[in-house]
């Protein structure tokens, strides 16, 4: 099983920075019509293992469909590095965008789980 490492991560001006503690085992992308034009690669983990850095007077907040996402965006540069909302039982999660981390890694974009958000 992968070892979780710390990773640092930035919107696209680096207002916004965060670090997450992970393993990038359960990477994804969705088919919703939001994220199939972000082209995200996703990273989920519980909000213990994210921290903001810098930049939350940068952020402003976008909700869509059933707005349970807080979908964070960059006031300056518009980059959604990382998203929040909860899993099922309460817990806050985020979900980063992996193509936002420094150095990120190469992504088999065919291995990665595909979330069929578009009919969910």
């Amino acid at each position: 099983m992968p070892q979780k490492q710390d990773y640092e991560g930035q919107c696209h001006c680096g207002a916004v920075r965060f670090s997450a503690h992970t393993d990038l085992s359960g990477l994804g992308d969705c088919n919703c019509s939001r994220c199939r034009r972000l082209g995200w690669i996703m990273q989920s983990m519980p909000e213990a293992d994210f921290t903001l850095l810098s930049g939350a007077d940068n952020l402003t907040t976008y909700h869509f469909n059933s707005e349970m996402i807080d979908h964070l965006f960059c006031k300056t540069c518009g980059i959604e590095s990382f998203a929040r909302s909860s899993d099922g039982k309460g817990n806050v999660m985020y979900m980063i965008n992996v193509n936002c981390l420094e150095n990120p890694p190469k992504v088999d974009r065919e291995a990665i789980k595909h979330w069929d958000g578009a009919n969910f």
